[in-house]
């Protein structure tokens, strides 16, 4: 299986998939642990993160998977949503906590 596939499979096969360094108890870059803990402000209690450190194809895969070129990389139902500037501020306008159905701030 091809990182693109695994990619796929994962962003597809669960509904909120976050791509980051670390995990979401050890985050190993602020950016990263920024993210978790706006999807833990949205309530997000079944999180799949993917640690592209331990997996270099597919720490590049996902950058050319959503040609997007910095991870974090959130992903909602399948669909690119955005790295932690993007979560930021879609948070902060309440569009986030909308997407995953949470309570708006």
């Amino acid at each position: 299986m091809s990182a693109h596939d695994k990619i796929d499979a994962t962003v597809k096969g669960n509904p909120v998939v976050l791509y980051m360094k670390g995990t979401p108890a050890f985050p190993m870059c602020g950016f990263s642990g920024t993210a978790v803990q706006i999807l833990k402000a949205c309530g997000v209690d079944s999180l799949v993160a993917v640690n592209v450190l331990e997996d270099e194809e597919v720490r590049q895969g996902i950058k050319d998977y959503a040609n997007w070129p910095t991870i974090p990389q959130l992903y909602v139902n399948g669909e690119f949503i955005g790295g932690a500037d993007i979560m930021r501020e879609m948070y902060q306008s309440g569009e986030l906590q909308a997407l995953l159905g949470g309570k708006s701030a």
